[in-house]
């Protein structure tokens, strides 16, 4: 056999192992990727907060399972004296989700806390000065 026949077939049978290692590691990544969003979301059931991913990890996103969820409707709002302190209360409860969110992710929450109190007193000093 000459040194060319050899070569060509040396790298046939690279690139088919090369093709078989690929497809192994997809799938085992796929296999690991699973149950990490598998152990995430049951420990989120079961503790209530997110698991964080290691430094390295930039990302680490899942969708829960779009199975039968029981919702509970969200308990109305008591009726405001007036439009501008319902629409604070409104901007007051969007910024207490965004600080459990961050809490959750581990993210500084200095900034939403100091809008929060910020809102706090909009909503006393409209309290005070709205009709009684």
């Amino acid at each position: 056999m000459d040194a060319i026949s050899e070569y060509q077939k040396w790298k046939q049978q690279g690139e088919s192992l090369r093709s078989q290692a690929k497809q192994a590691m997809e799938g085992r990544f796929r296999d690991l990727l699973t149950e990490a969003a598998q152990i995430a979301q049951e420990y989120q059931r079961d503790f209530g907060s997110a698991l964080k991913p290691p430094a390295p990890v930039t990302a680490f996103r899942y969708k829960a399972a779009a199975g039968p969820k029981s919702k509970k409707p969200a308990p109305k709002p008591e009726a405001a004296p007036n439009a501008k302190i319902a629409e604070l209360q409104r901007r007051r409860a969007q910024i207490q989700k965004k600080i459990e969110a961050a809490k959750a992710a581990g993210k500084a929450t200095k900034n939403l806390e100091d809008r929060l109190y910020e809102v706090d007193d909009e909503i006393h000093l409209a309290g005070q000065t709205g009709p009684k």
